[in-house]
């Protein structure tokens, strides 16, 4: 029979998880241990603590150790169980996809149950084969403790007691690796990972290998209590088969979390682990209000509303008030109208309108005991510190193969002045990286490749320079360009010297020096090479994982073991998409730079002519055609478009906002009617997914934070606006602007573009995230989805998933949306 919630943890079957007053317990509903999110979860008081329980090889992993292969989940009412079904190893990640990893030479299958019992939850591992002689030890059960919110509180286990320290401490653990026995490569087609590359020669530190160094544990035992000084965060974890040690994981990652850990006893199979997890719970907890706003103000015309979040059990009726604040103080300006929205993911919502607040000054709003920050309501509210740092900070700072400086502080030294040399043949790299049979070039593997190392930017928290973010990052600043007239100047660039100076002026035009860098890294590659380059990438795991000065990287001398190394590729979508974003970034070049601009169009035309196209690269053929038409204006192009009216149509959604800017050059009235014909659907989709959310706008949450998408949403939503304003209304452009800078849901309501607004994420997954710092203009992807309903925005650098920062769009989107709501409001 299902529990009641009443007497203790009952398994809710609508949501798939484990309830109890202020607790919650998921089990393997999410999917990414990598990320610090699967296995059993518990989520006390608002807050996720502990993650990732589940079996693993080491005590201490990192995001490059295995993780099982989960093959099934059922979801019992009737016994208040969750039962997980996993194996290792994991076929298909073994030393192939995406980030391969080396497998144990140990395969076996495991249940894991995890069962509501009272104001308990016991967690049990059943194996169906006891571990051999030589994984002894190492095998365990796992469960990760966040480190946030932990550095200086206490701990107790059994009868000893401590504080989780700021940073990890000794002494240090040597044990035999796993390494040394590791499940054989398998034979099969295409790229292969070389085992004895990834893991090196154990002479220098691997993140590959989690454990041959491990911390010591602070302590072992039966019985441990987190948190026992707050009653909102403690839980006590007893183990019945087995010692609980607690191991600091940033030993050797630094990334890694606190870790809970019992080994699984020799010969045990049934009921080898058995733990039971007792959170504190409040019956009187309620999650406390959070009031939604756009964390940088408004402009007096533009609509405002704020969103506030409530706990579901929630049947207050209070009203918000909105107050002034003045030299003297707070004043009250009025109620607020608000609307019941409804439920969405686990809260109640409910929504107020403030569009009227037109007047100048400072504002907060509250709603019972919660409040905003102090926002402005201003006309000059967009004209300083919020699109401005994209341009100021973030793309400097990002720069590839130059010194950047600003006064004092060196951002970053001139870098990867060695790039890059050819990749080898048939193989499968880290981070997606795979080179074929064939160099698809005249330069052999491991060949100095000249012409390189000028221009790009460090894609994201790493290094690598992918095309899709090199081209796409300046495809996107050439529009903003061309659509707003974008005039700032703000940093010196002096491409001759490979130098960069933040708040000094050189009289040039920002982004287009910005999109400059970009091309002399593609149009520079396309010109070494023959072809366009997938991307420059370190050679080594070790180089990859590097915290620090980009250019500690390699030694800035051509022709060694350091040098990066380039990849190139046969994807004739990429190819032809890249083409049309060289093409846009020819024409806003033509009077900057037109060497560059000249060689941009040159690429451009040649990929459109012999890039085969036919089926899956139809639609990118379209987008090329389009953006040549508007850079030449010849009528090959536009006779091409004419041509592919069908496939237009029937690709709308991919299509609309590209040929939407191309009406006027086409200009056919035919054309013309069967896009804005095919395009009424779009607007009742829209309309639908809107509705779907108390944000308005279409989003659907995922384990990735949804900002960068929906950024993206609102800049091609701006080109149908802008072509179709009967059919697509500005709304969703001011919505989703909002969304980004605060209105969005989850307790942590910071602004998603770093130093912008009263609050805004920090620290992120940046260059310097290991100084738990920020890059201003920096815009992260935001609040992400714990699985199944819960959002949640962690202040910690090391969750890529939630606060990275990334070329080809993060913050040139943003960038592009602040100033498309400029010109909504005729700014």
């Amino acid at each position: 029979m299902k529990k009641s919630a009443e007497k203790g943890f009952a398994l809710d079957p609508e949501k798939g998880y484990f309830t109890y007053r202020g607790a919650d317990v998921m089990a393997f509903d999410d999917i990414y241990p990598e990320g610090h999110q699967s296995g059993v979860s518990l989520i006390l008081h608002g807050h996720r603590l502990a993650t990732n329980g589940d079996v693993r090889f080491e005590p201490t992993p990192g995001q490059w150790q295995p993780v099982p292969k989960q093959t099934g989940r059922v979801v019992d009412p009737e016994t208040n169980s969750i039962r997980a079904r996993l194996s290792y190893p994991d076929h298909e990640r073994h030393l192939r996809g995406f980030n391969p990893m080396i497998y144990p030479d140990f395969a076996f299958e495991y249940e894991v149950n995890v069962r509501g019992e009272g104001e308990s939850v016991t967690v049990t591992v059943d194996l169906d084969r006891p571990v051999p002689p030589e994984f002894q030890g190492k095998l365990c059960f796992n469960l990760e403790l966040f480190p946030g919110d932990l550095f200086g509180k206490p701990w107790i286990m059994d009868d000893h007691s401590g504080l989780f320290p700021r940073q990890p401490n000794g002494p240090v653990q040597a044990r035999e690796p796993n390494l040394a026995r590791t499940l054989p490569e398998e034979e099969r087609d295409g790229p292969k990972t070389d085992a004895a590359s990834l893991a090196g020669d154990g002479s220098v530190y691997n993140p590959i290998v989690a454990d041959d160094l491990i911390a010591a544990p602070y302590d072992v035992g039966r019985r441990f209590t987190c948190r026992p000084d707050d009653a909102m965060s403690r839980f006590t974890v007893v183990s019945e088969t087995a010692d609980l040690k607690l191991y600091d994981g940033r030993m050797n990652h630094n990334n890694g979390w606190f870790v809970l850990s019992s080994e699984i006893p020799a010969g045990m199979k049934k009921g080898a682990i058995r733990w039971t997890i007792t959170p504190d719970t409040s019956a009187e907890w309620i999650y406390a209000p959070v009031i939604q706003i756009s964390q940088a103000g408004y402009h007096p015309d533009e609509p405002k509303t704020a969103v506030v979040e409530l706990d579901s059990r929630d049947v207050g009726d209070e009203r918000a008030t909105l107050f002034r604040i003045t030299e003297r103080g707070e004043e009250a300006v009025g109620e607020l109208s608000g609307s019941e929205w409804g439920r969405f993911l686990r809260y109640r919502y409910k929504t107020f309108d403030f569009t009227d607040a037109k007047e100048e000054g400072l504002y907060r709003i509250r709603f019972g005991a919660s409040e905003t920050p102090v926002f402005k309501v201003a006309r000059d509210v967009y004209e300083r510190g919020v699109w401005q740092p994209v341009l100021e900070y973030f793309l400097p700072v990002q720069m590839c193969h130059m010194r950047v400086s600003e006064k004092y502080r060196v951002w970053h030294d001139r870098c990867h002045i060695d790039d890059a040399k050819m990749a080898p043949v048939n193989c499968n790299h880290i981070d997606g990286y795979a080179q074929g049979p064939s160099t698809l070039t005249s330069f052999a593997p491991g060949e100095h490749v000249p012409g390189l190392d000028a221009g790009g930017w460090h894609d994201a928290g790493d290094f690598d320079l992918r095309v899709e973010s090199q081209a796409g990052e300046s495809y996107i600043l050439a529009l903003t360009y061309e659509t707003f007239g974008v005039d700032y100047d703000a940093t010196t660039v002096d491409q001759a010297a490979k130098t960069v100076e933040i708040h000094q002026p050189d009289g040039k035009n920002d982004i287009l020096q910005q999109v400059e860098h970009g091309m002399l890294s593609v149009a520079g590659g396309y010109k070494s090479l023959g072809r366009l380059y997938r991307g420059i990438i370190c050679g080594s795991l070790r180089q990859y994982v590097l915290l620090g000065d980009a250019a500690a990287m390699t030694d800035g001398i051509p022709g060694n073991e350091d040098d990066r190394w380039v990849f190139t590729e046969d994807n004739p979508p990429r190819e032809l998409t890249t083409a049309a974003q060289m093409a846009a970034c020819a024409r806003v070049l033509r009077a900057f730079n037109p060497s560059l601009s000249a060689d941009c169009l040159k690429a451009a035309r040649e990929l459109y002519e012999k890039t085969a196209w036919e089926g899956r690269a139809e639609t990118a053929k379209i987008h090329a055609a389009a953006e040549l038409l508007l850079t030449t204006g010849e009528e090959e192009y536009r006779a091409f478009l004419l041509s592919e009216k069908d496939c237009v149509v029937k690709n709308i959604r991919s299509l609309g906002w590209i040929v939407c800017r191309v009406l006027d050059a086409v200009s056919d009235e035919d054309f013309s009617k069967a896009v804005r014909d095919a395009l009424i659907p779009e607007r009742d989709r829209y309309e639908a997914e809107s509705a779907e959310t108390p944000y308005g706008i279409p989003y659907r949450p995922h384990i990735w934070g949804a900002g960068w998408d929906i950024q993206s949403l609102g800049f091609r939503y701006y080109f149908l606006h802008r072509a179709f304003p009967d059919l697509f209304p500005r709304d969703l452009i001011f919505r989703a602007l909002h969304f980004i800078l605060g209105c969005h849901p989850g307790s942590n309501a910071a602004s998603f573009a770093s130093g912008v607004g009263a609050e805004s994420a920090i620290p992120a997954y940046g260059a310097n995230r290991s100084d738990w710092s920020y890059i201003p203009g920096g815009v992260v992807s935001g609040t992400a989805l714990i699985r199944p309903d819960f959002p949640e925005l962690l202040k910690f650098p090391f969750l890529w998933q939630q606060t990275e920062y990334v070329m080809g769009g993060g913050s040139s989107h943003y960038m592009f949306l602040v100033l498309a709501v400029r010109s909504l409001l005729g700014l």
